[in-house]
């Protein structure tokens, strides 16, 4: 059992129950050795090996721990699986309880997206509002996510969906997927650092919906569509952040519309407030450094940024004085 694995499973009184799989094994029987854990939880070891999974692997129970092996262990999804990889929370639509104190890393995932067929794991009833990401995330809080690698899903790399608090992420590599490396919806009070994210036809990270007091320190934005698209979002901190060869804009920043009697206009809620950006870099992006797309977005501050070669230079605003800069 990895040290970062031990120090998370610590807290408890009573030695944890541990699962070492052995080489061979199934995604079937990953899942049972799952289930199989006490109530108090336990910890199930991958081998450092490529395993195909068929079904999601699914963690809804308190304190069940996922580890792989380092980079060796691959978690490949079949053809035609048309399934998320991990799903950490019930995986239901609308999680009626909160998940908490689960741990999964230590490995890679590959979505094997160019031999899937849909987004969406279910058509009809429970599920069908799930997306098939390499990790989804839902109804959880007071969990980490560490050391993965996940590539070439058929829809994001990791993404928390709803009711996710005191997330912690350290170290994530996500690029190939099909939109976004890292999306964010419903989600506050949590930690994402040490992020690469490139190569991603989306987003670097999209944040959505009600992205709120979180943290993203210590990442490397390369060569997707937006370095980081924002709406809804409100008194997130980012630090060092570096933001390199977008296609578009390196930092996109809106609110959502919706139909009104006068027409289109801002739904409420739903713009960026109080975000700030401390050491940020944009350089070589195909739109400007940092778009600001609507007046609705106010109070944001960045703390000594780079931007540089940037095709429609560096800030850019919807109207003067949307964003302080010092």
């Amino acid at each position: 059992m990895s040290d970062e694995v031990s120090l998370f499973t610590s807290h408890s009184k009573v030695e944890p129950v541990v699962v070492m799989l052995q080489p061979g094994v199934t995604g079937e029987e990953i899942q049972q050795a799952l289930n199989d854990l006490p109530g108090r939880g336990g910890v199930v070891i991958l081998p450092a090996e490529t395993i195909t999974i068929r079904q999601p692997l699914v963690l809804c129970r308190d304190s069940q721990t996922l580890s792989g092996s380092g980079t060796l262990t691959r978690l490949q999804l079949a053809d035609e699986a048309n399934c998320p990889v991990i799903i950490m929370g019930e995986p239901v639509n609308s999680p009626k309880r909160t998940v908490k104190n689960l741990w999964v890393g230590n490995l890679a995932i590959d979505g094997n997206r160019s031999h899937q067929q849909r987004e969406l794991w279910k058509l009809l009833g429970e599920g069908s509002q799930i997306r098939n990401n390499g990790i989804t995330v839902q109804g959880v809080s007071d969990s980490v996510i560490a050391n993965v690698t996940s590539a070439r899903c058929r829809s994001g790399g990791l993404v928390t969906t709803r009711d996710v608090r005191r997330l912690q992420v350290r170290g994530l590599d996500a690029f190939d997927n099909e939109f976004d490396g890292l999306a964010c919806y419903q989600t506050e009070d949590c930690l994402f650092t040490g992020l690469y994210l490139h190569d991603n036809p989306g987003a670097g990270i999209s944040l959505d919906l009600d992205f709120n007091h979180n943290v993203i320190s210590n990442a490397v934005l390369n060569a997707n569509d937006l370095g980081v698209f924002m709406r809804a979002s409100r008194n997130n901190q980012f630090c060092n952040v570096s933001i390199n060869n977008s296609h578009h804009h390196g930092v996109f920043m809106a609110h959502a519309e919706t139909q009104t009697a006068r027409g289109w206009g801002p739904a409420p809620k739903t713009e960026c407030t109080k975000n700030s950006f401390t050491n940020l870099i944009a350089v070589n992006c195909g739109g400007a450094a940092f778009r600001v797309n609507n007046s609705t977005c106010t109070n944001n501050l960045i703390i000594r940024a780079t931007f540089e070669g940037n095709r429609k230079g560096g800030l850019s605003l919807a109207q003067p004085d949307l964003v302080t800069m010092q």
